[in-house]
């Protein structure tokens, strides 16, 4: 586990075995952006000629690598590049890549800028997620573990190291369930998860089996995954806090495996499908850093656990469900098994008559065609939710985009035999299309938003900035910006 800390002393007398420095590029070649004077006094004047040297120039992004001989405690200094005018987003990512080219080494002072709070938690975080391994079934000891020991060096208070320390292990948790193999994480075992993490951070968890789900009428639960062995759960979390005004409901799809069901998907599009209850994890590792930060804002997290897969008893095309709400849903695609989940999930949660509910999900392939890997998509069914949720996203420098609900796509969800259909017949706006059906099951009066996040769920290219290749534990971040806005109207 990578530690962080925060610390005033003069960079060039740290104790640590590599010393990252933020560099923006000057007329004289990359400068660093604080602690210069130190620095070049240390190297003698000539720290800015040996990286025009090795051609850094302090772009963003940009990283080089120089031996200290001596010059500071540290014997190995690594130059990042900054840009122009980085914002807290932009240090978080220069900290993480930074970091990550650390791997195999044990300690790192950074030398950003850290001069305001949230600078110095913005440094402290992007450090620490780009620490990040997933390192559980390697056997073959190639993988280097990451930095151990973080200095951020800041003149800052304690508080601000603890905090990123929170946030950081509350997206480390769904980074870790999304890359866990389906063989090791079914609904029950998720459930498990969330029961022994949940209890441990003072969270109450209540989880419904396949029986008392039968038994309460959570026909979209039961519907997907009754072509599994493993069955489905519903996980409830709830974090209660005496002064709190407002209550935030989070609902997660959590579909362990997606095979696609009966209407099987490609083996090229299977592969990474382990990811597809990345929504669930961000609930959950969302309301355990609400907990542990103990926020003035009541959260309850619903968790709709199930696999999806192909057999003599998982339900088919033309199949017609009846939902926690009590509308019926003709089935024609069960690859369109998420929203049949989060159905379920959002009537509940509006009996717990919150102030808004927010259902997030890796759900339509047509999120990623319309924005792409690293945007999500969000839809509200008012304004004000939308943006605040926006809001949220931009402050923890997590893509997200706002998108609308155009009323005429909910003729395309009619059902000849039933109340609506899971899926329209045409492919055009389906992302949207989507969020349509699960506007069905949100209460009259109930505020609602819903994040589509298929793409950034997981990345299956190489890493970037404090984003490692497979979960990314995306929205996990904002979920819990956005219980800190609550809590603070």
């Amino acid at each position: 586990m990578t530690t962080v800390r925060l610390n005033s002393a003069d960079p060039v007398s740290i104790d640590t075995d590599a010393l990252i420095v933020g560099f923006r590029s000057g007329p004289d070649g990359p400068r660093p952006v604080t602690g210069d004077e130190s620095l070049e006094t240390a190297f003698g004047g000539k720290l800015a000629a040996s990286l025009d040297a090795v051609a850094f120039t302090g772009k963003t992004g940009e990283l080089a690598k120089l031996p200290t001989f001596g010059a500071t405690a540290a014997p190995l200094l690594v130059a990042v590049g900054l840009g122009d005018s980085p914002d807290t987003d932009g240090l978080r990512r220069a900290a993480g890549a930074a970091v990550r080219s650390l791997a195999g080494t044990a300690r790192a002072a950074l030398v950003l800028p850290a001069g305001s709070p949230d600078e110095a938690e913005a440094v402290a975080l992007g450090a620490l997620l780009g620490a990040y391994a997933f390192s559980r079934y390697r056997t073959d000891g190639e993988q280097k573990p990451p930095v151990s020991e973080l200095t951020v060096v800041s003149g800052q208070p304690g508080g601000v190291a603890e905090r990123a320390s929170v946030l950081a292990e509350s997206v480390a948790l769904a980074r870790d369930l999304v890359n866990t193999p389906p063989s090791d994480l079914w609904p029950a075992k998720f459930a498990e998860i969330a029961e022994q993490s949940g209890g441990k951070a003072g969270l109450s968890v209540e989880v419904l089996d396949e029986k008392a789900l039968k038994d309460g009428g959570y026909g979209g639960l039961i519907g997907v995954g009754q072509g599994s062995a493993n069955p489905p759960r519903l996980v409830r979390l709830s974090y209660k806090h005496p002064e709190a005004g407002k209550t935030l409901a989070f609902v997660g799809k959590g579909i362990t495996f997606d095979s696609g069901g009966l209407s099987l998907k490609p083996s090229a599009s299977m592969d990474w499908m382990k990811s597809d209850m990345g929504g669930a994890g961000a609930v959950l590792g969302a309301l355990i850093g609400i907990a542990r930060l103990g926020l003035p804002v009541n959260a309850i997290g619903y968790l709709c656990l199930a696999e999806n897969l192909p057999s003599g008893t998982a339900q088919r095309p033309s199949d017609v469900i009846h939902s926690y709400s009590g509308k019926t849903v003709e089935v024609l695609d069960t690859d369109a098994e998420g929203r049949l989940v989060l159905m379920d999930g959002i009537a509940r949660a509006a009996e717990d008559e919150p102030d808004v509910i927010v259902d997030v999900a890796t759900l339509t392939g047509a999120q990623i065609v319309a924005l792409g890997w690293r945007t999500a998509g969000v839809m509200a069914n008012d304004d004000a939710v939308r943006e605040l949720v926006l809001d949220a996203a931009r402050a923890a420098g997590e893509g997200a985009w706002g998108m609308p609900l155009p009323e005429e796509l909910r003729k395309g969800l009619d059902s000849p035999i039933a109340d609506l259909a899971n899926l329209q017949p045409e492919r055009w706006g389906s992302m949207l299309a989507a969020g349509i059906f699960l506007k069905e099951f949100v209460p009259e009066g109930v505020r609602w938003a819903h994040i589509d996040m298929a793409g950034p769920a997981f990345n299956k290219g190489e890493p970037y900035g404090y984003i490692p290749k497979g979960g990314t534990g995306a929205i996990t971040r904002t979920l819990i910006g956005l219980a800190e806005r609550h809590a603070s109207i």
